[in-house]
């Protein structure tokens, strides 16, 4: 994919696959992936904190990378994407699926 996942394209084509494929609000699953290292996983907590989200998380088998998916109900694709954009600022090296 020749889309790099923080430009402004890459939000547009979301937002518009987002807008057709959900009535809104709607329940979003975001998929996470870090390096296991406690610091990173909980700042994605702290983001999404007191917004009513279930977060799981799931290590890699050699121990060296956490997948974290967190469920909620968002208002609108608006709201999804900024929360995928305040993650790329807040987690270094993060991964978004």
């Amino acid at each position: 994919m020749s889309t790099s996942p923080n430009s402004e394209e890459f939000y547009k084509k979301l937002k518009g696959q987002l807008e057709e494929a959900n009535n809104w609000p709607a329940e979003y699953l975001y998929k996470f992936i870090v390096k296991s290292n406690l610091d990173k996983i909980a700042k994605i907590d702290a983001i999404f904190d007191n917004m009513g989200a279930v977060i799981t998380t799931h290590e890699s088998k050699n121990g060296k990378y956490t997948s974290v998916s967190v469920s909620l109900l968002m208002r609108n694709p608006d709201a999804v994407i900024e929360k995928y954009k305040e993650v790329a600022e807040k987690v270094e090296g993060v991964i978004s699926l």
